[in-house]
């Protein structure tokens, strides 16, 4: 059995990791010329169902280093106004255990993990245009410089705007939530730390600003300094054998996002980069607090970027065939409840799992193809339905509305003031926030 994956995102290579270690032939498609190539340093937070699904896939030792190269382990989860006032307060537990753990890492270090070690599975360069079901049960995927490959299997992982979704579920939308955001990204200097508390430095911080306009502050600090050394010893072993690094751009750093509805923006902001962008976030935040402009006014203008908020539309369960997806290919969700990529790997750490059955020959492919999406669509679709509108993520939230969007964002901030200062309160939140993001 072959198996074909068009797109070398996060699900893609969990996919791919997994399978290579089962003795699976695979093959990743990706567009992207080198490793270099779609460095996108921003946060992922990786949660228990991911990093069980990171665990199962990769071998043992790039697990590891995938745990070495994330970030400090927040601490803690605050709210606050856009004058950094703390509303709520939250210190979050430890770890279980080395598997079970709330992680965040930075996409182009996550992205240099999961592309080390294969070069003999992942061709680059290499942009999809369409795929053939062939007579004899094979698929063969076309690309754009002419060339072509053929397996048993295609598996979409090429993202919220699949070429893949289009040719074989049309009738499958993504539709805009009404949401833009602006995303900065701040080098962690020391006027920079000066500028937020320990309670931020240490930990997460959701913003409820006034007029519409919400944020998100996460603090990342790496196991290795400006020099790209090992800060502690003790890592460097582990840190020096990795050859990622040295694809990697990824330094201590804030990430200062916000969102509002497109109105609030700009007509053209998702063309802006650069100084203008980051212009664009100043005059969105006039009444912030200046410590909060100023990580804007120090950000990396070339790292900032716009985004418009998209969710997947619900599907019917489709007739199982020798296509299928994963991830945003099929299931985008907003970062309301911050799952997708998470959701992602819990997709390919099912697949994996079916098509290695399926490889030792315990089941048909088509067998482990609809046993896959017999789970993967209720779950996947359940997660886009509960992101949908959490922390203002679509312009349907009354945060957004004339007159009562000032009685929705006291709603918001008196809920987490309670339940931050009631113990019981305060203990169920956080069971459940733990729950849900560990779930299986």
């Amino acid at each position: 059995m072959h198996v074909l994956i068009i797109g070398g995102g996060t699900g893609g290579m969990c996919l791919a990791h997994g399978l290579k270690k089962a003795g699976v032939s695979v093959a990743v498609y990706e567009r992207h010329r080198t490793r270099r190539d779609g460095l996108f340093g921003y946060r992922v937070g990786i949660d228990p169902t991911g990093s069980r699904s990171l665990h199962e896939c990769l071998p043992s030792q790039l697990f590891d280093t995938f745990v070495a190269t994330c970030a400090k382990d927040p601490q803690h989860l605050n709210v606050w106004t856009q004058s950094m006032h703390t509303t709520a307060g939250f210190r979050l537990p430890d770890a279980k255990d080395h598997v079970n753990a709330e992680r965040s890492v930075s996409r182009s270090t996550l992205r240099q993990v999961l592309f080390s070690g294969m070069d003999d599975v992942v061709h680059y360069g290499r942009e999809f245009t369409g795929y053939h079901q062939l007579p004899d049960g094979k698929v063969r995927a076309d690309f754009a410089d002419g060339g072509s490959a053929t397996g048993d299997l295609l598996v979409a992982a090429d993202g919220s705007r699949s070429r893949v979704r289009r040719q074989f579920l049309p009738h499958a939308t993504v539709k805009d939530t009404g949401i833009t955001a602006l995303a900065t990204k701040t080098p962690l200097t020391p006027e920079v730390r000066a500028l937020i508390p320990d309670e931020a430095l240490n930990g997460m911080s959701l913003i409820f600003g006034t007029k519409g306009m919400i944020g998100m502050l996460h603090s990342m600090q790496f196991k290795w300094d400006a020099d790209g050394n090992p800060k502690d010893p003790a890592d460097k072993a582990l840190l020096d054998s990795w050859s990622g690094l040295q694809f990697d751009n990824t330094r201590d750093y804030l990430n200062l996002s916000v969102w509002s509805t497109h109105a609030r923006f700009p007509p053209d902001v998702t063309q802006q980069r650069g100084q203008e962008l980051i212009s664009t976030v100043l005059d969105s935040t006039r009444n912030w607090h200046p410590h909060l402009r100023r990580i804007f006014e120090l950000s990396d203008p070339g790292a900032a970027f716009p985004l418009k908020i998209a969710t997947s539309e619900p599907v019917e369960p489709w007739k199982t065939t020798n296509i299928t997806l994963l991830g945003d290919a099929i299931h985008t969700m907003t970062p309301g409840q911050g799952v997708g990529a998470n959701t992602a790997l819990r997709d390919a750490a099912l697949l994996c799992r079916h098509l290695t059955a399926a490889a030792r020959g315990r089941q048909p492919l088509l067998t482990a193809v609809a046993a896959y999406e017999a789970e993967m669509i209720p779950y996947g679709f359940q997660r886009v339905a509960d992101s949908l509108g959490q922390n203002g993520t679509t312009a349907a939230d009354p945060l957004y509305k004339p007159g009562i969007g000032r009685l929705a964002l006291f709603g918001a901030r008196s809920y987490f003031s309670v339940m931050s200062k009631v113990p019981a309160l305060r203990t169920t939140f956080l069971d459940r926030m733990y729950a849900y993001r560990g779930d299986e």
